[in-house]
């Protein structure tokens, strides 16, 4: 049975305790740390953990071999880095970092210990994703040409207010985009292929006090040459499903929310999918990715969402971000 300690007790925290409490016949939780006692003691006492407001103290317990990162994101590589350094296999939360300064340290360490690091993409796992993947790959879109991805969901004043960190450049690193968007901009990336270009304006139009945008849109050239068009929103109350469209000189797929709700191609009779609402939400997603890196960890690879796909689709957020500042299409290196 192996030994899980989650790093913050927050909102997100809360959400990985139940996931590994979920898969007690692969993993349990040993240990929650937080710097807010309280916060710690009640999570760790929900599920029979130990609670710790000292991170090495906890490292201190060969026992527990793994830990999940839910730290605010300005923290992750800090938080990744130690955890790593003392010999542990490490799940974080996305984004990866805030700077491709930040990501670059968790890939160096992790590279000279040998570990298993993942990054919380769970999207990935969703039924109807991987089956575009597999549409995709075995070309019944055909040579893929376009795409529009929209992340239109909504968060109230009163979240961004929950706590001091969020909304903030130094912690939060960005907001509709580096928070919320970035996991429907990691599936355009991972469906695309690797990006080169990108164009991007953004905004804060829906709410105050805060650094960061609640709406931004960019155009996305893919290195086959196919473009892309996205848009991530907090703004848009009370929110819509994500939705992802991919067009090909052979086919169309649309993916929104959990299901494919539009299929076509002039290759194969092949029928529009569908999937019924556990297993294809994104809760059910966050439990299989949450297997695969602990079945990773005891088959000596990689997870199936690497640090390279988590730098990558960072390196394409603050490129985004790089387009608004400047006003100017950035180009992306590898």
């Amino acid at each position: 049975m192996r030994r899980v300690g989650i790093i913050g007790a927050g909102v997100i925290g809360t959400v990985h305790a139940r996931l590994i409490s979920e898969l007690a016949d692969e993993a349990v939780l040993a240990a929650v740390i937080d710097l807010d006692g309280d916060k710690a003691n009640a999570l760790a006492q929900q599920h029979g953990a130990t609670a710790y407001t000292d991170l090495a103290q906890a490292l201190a317990d060969p026992a527990v071999k793994a830990y999940s990162v839910c730290v605010p994101s300005g923290l992750h590589p800090e938080i990744a880095v130690q955890v790593i350094n003392a010999g542990r296999s490490v799940l974080v939360e996305k984004p990866l970092a805030i700077t491709l300064d930040g990501a670059d340290q968790v890939v160096e360490a992790a590279g000279a210990a040998g570990a298993t690091v993942g990054v919380v993409s769970q999207r990935r796992f969703q039924p109807a994703a991987r089956f575009i993947r597999s549409a995709i790959d075995d070309g019944l879109l055909g040579n893929l040409t376009s795409a529009v991805v929209e992340s239109p969901l909504w968060r109230s004043q009163a979240y961004y207010e929950s706590g001091d960190w969020r909304g903030t450049l130094a912690l939060d690193g960005g907001g509709a985009l580096m928070n919320q968007g970035i996991h429907a901009l990691d599936l355009m990336v991972w469906l695309m292929g690797r990006p080169v270009l990108v164009s991007a304006h953004s905004g804060c139009v829906a709410h105050t006090d805060i650094e960061v945008e609640d709406v931004v849109g960019a155009t996305i050239t893919f290195e086959s040459g196919a473009i892309g068009t996205f848009l991530a929103t907090t703004a848009a109350n009370p929110g819509l499903p994500i939705r992802l469209g991919f067009m090909g000189d052979r086919g169309v797929v649309v993916m929104d929310g959990d299901q494919i709700t539009r299929f076509t191609t002039t290759v194969s009779d092949t029928a529009v999918p569908t999937f019924d609402d556990d297993a294809g939400s994104v809760d059910t997603a966050h439990r299989a990715q949450y297997a695969d890196f602990l079945r990773a960890i005891d088959d000596h690879r990689q997870p199936f969402v690497t640090l390279a796909d988590g730098r990558l689709s960072l390196q394409v957020v603050l490129a985004i971000y790089e387009s608004v500042r400047t006003g100017r299409p950035v180009e992306l290196g590898k």
